[in-house]
């Protein structure tokens, strides 16, 4: 391209070989400078048709001698602080031995990652020249009425970024997860903007799409296939299926806005440094988000996969202020930095699943509230400290053998392992007045371990009624099996119940192709 000044004055004319660039949206974006020539929609339409008499040269008439440097940039494909568009998916989990254990650091939790994954696609929202907007705005497009608008500044005395939700339509639907990781995350961010100004907050347009697994089907749309399944209802409507839709999202969340706005040589989740960093911040976020209760399990395997997991000491998270109030971005910074020592252990190396075996989930289309089991469960703990001790010990000696078995290979082992775990989860239950297994619960996994190929099921994680975990042979068979006497149970019982497609996997946190969320950006 060669700009060259027109006789008129400040107006530039710029001859360059391709017509890529719409001569039309250039123009009227173009606000002439003051004394320049005004471009009227007769002289736009005049030279639109100069542009497409010169093809393949084009003339470009511009007041503003800087968009012609632009736009030679955008020629080459090289326009100015351009942010990725950056796609991340992080895994669902299940705590199939060490539920209410792992929130006590003298206990461990065996938790698997799962197939099922909370996918977010962050892209830059490009403006006008001249034009700057201080807005991110959050889509989750498989659900009615999902869209959350936060505009964003700095508060005062070290109170970080202070993310305010804006009105969208008649009424505020509140999203406490993305507007709390949004608050963390920029906070982070905006600390390390002090020491580069590449670093600097853009406003950002998030998409967020769930893998069909984590909600029941039964408010899906019946016409819709494949990977991501349209919702007829409010996102606050739909069944989860409980596999840890909010730390999986959290985690995503934040390790997307972290590659979108920050470069490799800063934050590369595929380092361990990286992922450190992504668990530390994902975990603060997480916590406060959902009012600090919690070990921070599903946020592990969000990040690191499948693992062996123990507790941080919640004291590592219990000095952040609120967002916004004084100190908040310093004692952020300083934690998910490693100022306070964290003591989490997660354990990858030598968990496995046995050749041929998979780990399964069973949907039985109702949550549990997980928050008021576990406060039900730590108040008899109180009350009961001697008796409680006893239980959790022998359970994590159970809890042990059950993941020997799976380290070693040992398949024929694992049904006594998993009768032996679930008789002392029973037993907490009775114990505590907690439905951990309930006898519905207890009645279903009883009928699927008789299928020829199961080894056994359990309650995972807090217990109640979110999906069962099931031990089966990886086969179509055996899978047919399953299918087969869960039907016959539905139809028994007059219920729903259904085997998911999602199985165990080993692989935490990752970056995707943008390919695979075609139809959806």
């Amino acid at each position: 391209m060669h700009c060259t000044p027109h006789s008129a004055g400040s107006v530039m004319i710029c001859i360059h070989k391709s017509p890529n660039i719409d001569l039309n949206r250039t123009l009227t974006r173009a606000a002439p400078l003051q004394g320049s020539p005004k471009l009227t929609a007769a002289s736009i339409f005049a030279l639109s048709s100069l542009w497409r008499s010169l093809t393949p040269f084009g003339c470009l008439v511009t007041p503003r001698p800087r968009l012609c440097a632009d736009l030679q940039q955008q020629h080459r494909g090289t326009m100015p602080d351009r942010r990725p568009t950056v796609a991340v998916s992080a895994p669902g989990k299940v705590l199939l031995a060490g539920g209410y254990l792992v929130l006590d650091r003298q206990y461990t939790g065996l938790v698997f990652g799962l197939s099922a994954r909370i996918n977010v696609v962050t892209a830059e929202i490009r403006t006008s020249q001249g034009v700057q907007l201080n807005e991110i705005v959050v889509d989750s497009p498989q659900f009615l009425d999902a869209q959350w608008r936060y505009g964003y500044h700095l508060a005062p005395e070290g109170g970080g970024i202070k993310v305010t939700q804006l009105q969208v339509g008649s009424r505020i639907s509140s999203n406490s997860f993305v507007e709390t990781t949004l608050s963390y995350v920029l906070t982070y961010m905006d600390r390390l903007a002090a020491e580069s100004s590449k670093h600097k907050i853009s406003s950002a347009r998030v998409i967020i799409l769930a893998d069909n697994d984590y909600y029941s089907q039964s408010t899906a749309s019946a016409s819709q296939t494949g990977r991501f399944a349209k919702f007829s209802v409010p996102l606050s409507g739909a069944n989860k299926t409980g596999l840890g839709s909010s730390a999986a999202l959290v985690t995503s969340l934040t390790a997307s806005l972290l590659s979108h706005y920050l470069p490799n040589d800063v934050f590369d989740m595929s380092t361990r440094e990286g992922r450190r960093t992504l668990h530390n911040l994902a975990q603060a976020a997480h916590c406060a988000a959902q009012g600090k209760v919690g070990s921070g399990f599903d946020v592990a395997a969000a990040v690191y996969g499948s693992c062996l997991y123990r507790r941080f000491s919640p004291e590592i998270l219990g000095q952040i202020p609120e967002p916004g109030a004084p100190g908040f971005s310093a004692r952020l910074a300083a934690v998910v930095d490693g100022g306070p020592e964290w003591d989490v252990e997660v354990l990858t190396q030598g968990l496995s699943m046995p050749q041929g075996l998979a780990l399964r989930m069973c949907d039985v289309d109702c949550g549990s509230q997980t928050v008021g089991m576990v406060k039900k469960v730590l108040s008899w703990r109180g009350r009961d400290g001697r008796k409680s001790k006893q239980l959790w010990d022998d359970l994590q000696l159970r809890n042990d053998e059950l993941a020997a078995a799976l380290r070693e290979g040992n398949a024929g082992e694992l049904p006594r392992a998993v009768k032996a775990v679930r008789e002392r989860i029973r037993d907490m239950g009775k114990l505590s007045g907690v439905p951990i297994e309930p006898e519905a619960q207890t009645e279903l996994l009883d009928a699927v371990s008789t299928v020829e190929g199961v080894y056994g099921g359990v309650v995972p994680g807090a217990g109640g009624f979110d999906a069962l975990a099931i031990l089966m042979e990886d086969d179509g068979e055996t899978e047919q099996r399953v299918e087969a006497r869960l039907t016959q149970w539905s139809r028994e019982k007059d219920s729903k119940v259904r085997l998911l497609d999602v199985k165990g996997e080993m692989e935490g946190v990752r970056r995707e192709e943008l390919d695979v969320y075609s139809g959806w950006l």
